[in-house]
C-alpha cells in the first residue's frame, strides 16, 4: 500500500515535469511570435496637429487588438516620400501603408475625389460613407483601383465635418467678393471654386499659413477649426467663415499594398479593417470636442470674428457643382456611374434622413438664444 502510494507519487511528479516540459516546448513558437511580430510601416500625410493624432489613434487600435502580433510602425509626413507620392509608393510597396485622403490623388483620376471632396447631394461625410459601405461605393472603388491598375486596399475611416469655407483679409458678405481672389483648396473643390472666378492654388496643409502670410495667396481652407489653429491662420487672417459646399464631405483614406495585405493573416486582415471603423467612430466624437474648443479659443484667446458663410456664396457653388459635375460626366462615363450611383442613394437615404431630421437649430435657439 505505501509502496504503491509512493511509487503512483513519482510516476506523478515524473509525468509533471514531462508534460510542464512538453508545455514549455508548445510555448516556446508562441513566444516566438510575440517576440516578433509583423510590422507595416505606414507613412502618415500628417507632421503633427490633430490629423496626426487620428492616424497614431488607429494605429494604437491596430497595435493593441492584435495583442502585439501585428504592429504598425507610422512614419510622418515625408520621411519616406512626398505626401503626392505615397499612394505610388504603397502601390510598388516602398511603403506597406499610407494614411491620407483620396483628393492627394486626383491627379491620376478626378473620379478619386468623389470618395471624398465630391458634389453636395444633401448628404454628411457620414452619409457618404453609408453610400461607400453600403450602397455600392466600395465596388466602384475598387473598379477604379483595377482600372488604373493599383495594387492597393483601402478602407475609409473618420467622417470629416463640412469644411469651413476658410480665411479671408476681410468679411465675406456676397459672393461677387471671390472673384478674383487667390485662394487654396484641393480635389475637385479646386474646379468648383474656380468656375466661380477664383484662381486656385493646390498647397499641402504645412505650406498654408506661409503662403498666405507672404501674399501667394488671399484666402485658404484646410479642414477645421483645431487644424486651422494649430497652423497659425489665426496670426495672418481675423475673419473666419463657416459652412461650404466646396469639401461638405470628406474622410481619411487608409490604403496598404494588396500583396503585402494578402500575405497577411485572415485575423491581421479583419483587424487593419476594423480598426478603422473603430477609429472612424472614435474621430467623430473626438472632433466634436476638440473642433468645438478650439473654435471658442480663435474667438476669445486670438480676437478671430467667425461668420456663416452667406447663402449667395453657397447657392453659387451648388451652380459651380452643376456645370463641374456635367464637364466630367459628359468625358467620363466612369466618372458619371459613381455621381449616378451617389445621387440614386442620396435621394433615397435623403428622403427618409432630411424628413425624419428635427429642428435642431430651433431646439438650439430655444435653450441657448442665438447661434
Amino acid at each position: 500500500m505505501t509502496e504503491s502510494k509512493t511509487t503512483r507519487r513519482k510516476f506523478l511528479t515524473k509525468g509533471a515535469a514531462t508534460v510542464a516540459g512538453g508545455a514549455a516546448v508548445l510555448a516556446a513558437p508562441s513566444l516566438a511570435i510575440a517576440a516578433k511580430p509583423v510590422v507595416l510601416k505606414v507613412q502618415a500625410a500628417w507632421g503633427g496637429g490633430i490629423f496626426l493624432e487620428f492616424a497614431e489613434d488607429y494605429v494604437t487600435r491596430v497595435n493593441k487588438m492584435s495583442g502585439g502580433s501585428l504592429k504598425i510602425d507610422l512614419l510622418g509626413v515625408g520621411a519616406v516620400v512626398k505626401t503626392a507620392e505615397m499612394q505610388t509608393a504603397v502601390h510598388k510597396g516602398v511603403l506597406d501603408g499610407a494614411h491620407y485622403v483620396s483628393a492627394y490623388w486626383y491627379s491620376k483620376s478626378p473620379v478619386a475625389s468623389l470618395f471624398g471632396t465630391g458634389p453636395c447631394f444633401g448628404w454628411s461625410a457620414n452619409e457618404m460613407m453609408g453610400w461607400i459601405q453600403y450602397g455600392g461605393g466600395k465596388a466602384l472603388y475598387y473598379e477604379l483601383m483595377e482600372a488604373l491598375k493599383l495594387d492597393l486596399v483601402g478602407f475609409f475611416s473618420g467622417p470629416m465635418p463640412a469644411q469651413p469655407l476658410g480665411w479671408f483679409k476681410e468679411q465675406i458678405k456676397d459672393s461677387s467678393q471671390m472673384k478674383g481672389l487667390k485662394y487654396r483648396t484641393v480635389g475637385l473643390a479646386a474646379d468648383v471654386l474656380q468656375e466661380m472666378g477664383m484662381s486656385v492654388v493646390q498647397l499641402p496643409g504645412g505650406e498654408i499659413q506661409p503662403a498666405m502670410k507672404s501674399g501667394l495667396i488671399d484666402a485658404a481652407e484646410f479642414n477645421n477649426p483645431t487644424s486651422d489653429k494649430d497652423f497659425g491662420m489665426q496670426d495672418v487672417s481675423k475673419h473666419y467663415h463657416l459652412a461650404s459646399f466646396h469639401q461638405s464631405q470628406e474622410s481619411f483614406e487608409i490604403i496598404f499594398n494588396k500583396r503585402r495585405f494578402e500575405s497577411l493573416s485572415p485575423e491581421h486582415q479583419a483587424i487593419l479593417e476594423y480598426a478603422s471603423e473603430a477609429a472612424s467612430a472614435d474621430m467623430a466624437w473626438k472632433a466634436m470636442e476638440r473642433y468645438s474648443q478650439d473654435l471658442v479659443k480663435l474667438k476669445e484667446d486670438h480676437g478671430v470674428n467667425v461668420y456663416r458663410t452667406p447663402d449667395s456664396v453657397m447657392q453659387d457653388q451648388l451652380k459651380a457643382w452643376d456645370i463641374v459635375i456635367k464637364r466630367f460626366t459628359d468625358s467620363d462615363p466612369f466618372f458619371k456611374r459613381v455621381i449616378e450611383s451617389q445621387m440614386a442613394w442620396a435621394k433615397r437615404h435623403g428622403a427618409y434622413a432630411l424628413n425624419n431630421n428635427p429642428d435642431y437649430a430651433g431646439a438650439y435657439r430655444h435653450y441657448f438664444g442665438k447661434l
